[in-house]
């Protein structure tokens, strides 16, 4: 089982690191979802982790629909994040109508080169999950979904992150199934949908909040249960 957990700081990242983390996502902007961290913090973050670290790269909150203006930055965005190191990037983008934007993504897929990807949980907001997950397929460079399966909790969604988890098998994209996990429903539900990489957040945070720092034996926690 593969751990990733979210981190906003600098401390964030050595707690996550020394409670077993195997990746770790860094962000801003906890509460609103997430947004891209300062080129600072994603130099030192690199420089503080030991394990793969992957950059948000979204520039706002309001929706997953971007404008030209939008894609530029996001272009800069990533470029900062290899040259600071990253292992990989986190983004997603959507049209109007709630689809994959194809051609928004072929454009960040292009400056990310050999970077590691995860389309986030703009996926969550298509209006299609199997219609996206058919266009994901065809771009060999993401390599993985975060996805809490369309809901706001992803303990909600079980049969669907395990169908999602079957349609993937034998395919480039794995599914990493995060958002809402908790620490003590991560074995039932990993058990239910055989997902091979999980993804938490507040799950993993002092008193569960945005505000808490990591709790490094909350990550130990969830890195010593062992799927049967």
């Amino acid at each position: 089982m593969l751990l990733e957990v979210i981190a906003t700081s600098i401390d964030d990242v050595r707690r996550a690191v020394s409670g077993g983390a195997d990746r770790i996502e860094l962000c801003t902007g906890l509460k609103e979802g997430g947004m891209t961290p300062s080129l600072g913090l994603i130099e030192a973050a690199v420089q503080a982790s030991s394990v793969p670290l992957h950059v948000l790269i979204r520039p706002h909150s309001l929706s997953y629909f971007y404008e030209e203006d939008d894609i530029r930055v996001m272009i800069r965005d990533i470029r900062h994040a290899k040259l600071a190191g990253a292992a990989g990037i986190v983004i997603g983008a959507l049209t109007r109508e709630n689809r994959v934007d194809e051609k928004t993504l072929r454009i960040l897929l292009d400056e990310a080169g050999g970077l590691n990807v995860t389309f986030h949980r703009a996926f969550d907001e298509a209006r299609d999950l199997d219609e996206a997950l058919e266009a994901l397929l065809a771009f060999p460079q993401v390599s993985r979904i975060l996805t809490s399966g369309g809901k706001p909790s992803i303990l909600e969604a079980i049969g669907t992150i395990a169908e999602l988890q079957r349609k993937t098998r034998g395919t480039a994209i794995t599914i990493l199934a995060g958002a809402g996990l908790t620490v003590p429903g991560y074995s039932e539900f990993v058990r239910r949908t055989s997902v091979t990489e999980v993804h938490f957040g507040r799950g993993v945070r002092v008193n569960s909040s945005t505000e808490g720092p990591v709790d490094p034996e909350l990550v130990r926690t969830v890195k010593g249960y062992e799927p049967t």
